[in-house]
């Protein structure tokens, strides 16, 4: 089968013809329905060699839902045919947190570790699951609209769950960059809140989208934003702000609009950081970073979709358009999240 593959570090990935083998033992073989780009994928592009705990090659594409093809001996409680979403980060299903279904605090195994991710993803026609806990079911959803559930709107929901205690009513909630996951922060923020959600973005039209999927409010990034904020929050800053860019720029932004007692959570891994003393901070302003969220939560963010409280804004592609996705993505041309389609 033809795969888009990471075979040098620093350099363009490339299709390759692999093989499609059947699948072993306690392991699941899915057909890919969709196969989410993530921006992160450029950064393992970029990244240099020792970088990531990563051999190379292996296919790209951790954001993955499909089909259950076949199922390898010892499977228990998929059936061949079900629509399936993939969990994207593959722990050792053995220490405290993989018990729970926290896999993406895997004692154990490397941080960045799963299908698409150092291991065979699901640019592919095909992709192997180690184990079925890894699958959650999607009911009717269409695997190629779904794929983003499985980055996008997890990462957004674990990072907005954890801060529900601070939003109530009359509460704020700030989300600096409104691409694909800002756009899934700004659903789960309405779904499970009663704050005002304010939307920030430089492109006019990522703030239209947000406004059309819930946002209260949009501000354009610019040296006024942090003013403008503030006033909407009547001088007293937001509750949440969740920086999903995660530069240097938007994170004093992220201070900067921040109340006492807040919270200020980095999801975007665009490398920056700001400076934290007594007084360069609101006092007790809570800052944490988040990866991904557990398996359980990821069923549901799969319910929330099914109820038609999130829904994904996609642009679907075939797997051959993949070079061109990565560079419109470089470019800042895609307005929501681009998926591949390998199987049509």
């Amino acid at each position: 089968m033809k795969a888009y593959r990471m075979t040098k570090w620093q350099t363009a990935p490339e299709f390759c013809n692999v093989d499609l083998r059947e699948p072993g033992s306690g392991e699941v073989l899915v057909k890919v329905g969709g196969a989410g780009a993530c921006h992160s994928d450029i950064h393992v592009m970029d990244y240099p060699e020792g970088a990531l705990a990563y051999g190379l090659p292996f296919t790209l594409g951790h954001e993955n839902a499909g089909w259950v093809e076949r199922v390898g001996p010892g499977v228990r409680g998929v059936a061949v045919g079900e629509a399936v979403i993939v969990y994207s980060v593959w722990g050792c299903g053995r220490c405290s947190a993989c018990l729970v279904g926290a896999d993406n605090y895997c004692e154990k195994m490397p941080l960045f570790s799963g299908g698409g991710l150092g291991i065979d993803g699901g640019m592919a026609s095909h992709m192997i699951v180690p184990s079925a806990r890894f699958l959650c079911p999607l009911g009717s959803l269409d695997p190629r609209q779904a794929a983003p559930l499985t980055d996008a709107g997890l990462t957004t929901y674990h990072a907005v769950k954890r801060s529900l205690s601070v939003l109530k009513p009359g509460s704020t909630a700030v989300v600096i960059g409104v691409g694909g996951l800002g756009q899934m922060a700004v659903q789960v923020l309405k779904a499970l809140s009663p704050a005002r959600v304010v939307a920030v973005d430089v492109s006019a039209d990522k703030l239209a989208a947000a406004k059309t999927l819930g946002a209260d409010d949009v501000v354009r990034s610019d040296e006024r934003a942090g003013e403008h904020i503030r006033d909407l929050t009547g001088g007293s800053g937001a509750e949440l702000v969740l920086d999903v860019v995660g530069s240097d720029d938007t994170l004093a932004l992220a201070v900067g609009v921040s109340r006492r007692l807040g919270h200020l959570t980095l999801v975007g891994i665009a490398g920056g950081s700001t400076p934290f003393s007594y007084i360069g901070v609101p006092t007790e302003l809570a800052i944490a970073s988040t990866f991904y969220g557990s398996i359980p939560e990821l069923n549901e963010v799969v319910t929330l979709a099914q109820g038609g409280a999130i829904r994904t804004l996609v642009e679907l592609f075939p797997l051959e358009q993949a070079p061109e996705v990565y560079q419109r993505m470089r470019d800042g041309l895609l307005q929501g999240r681009a998926v591949l389609t390998p199987n049509g």
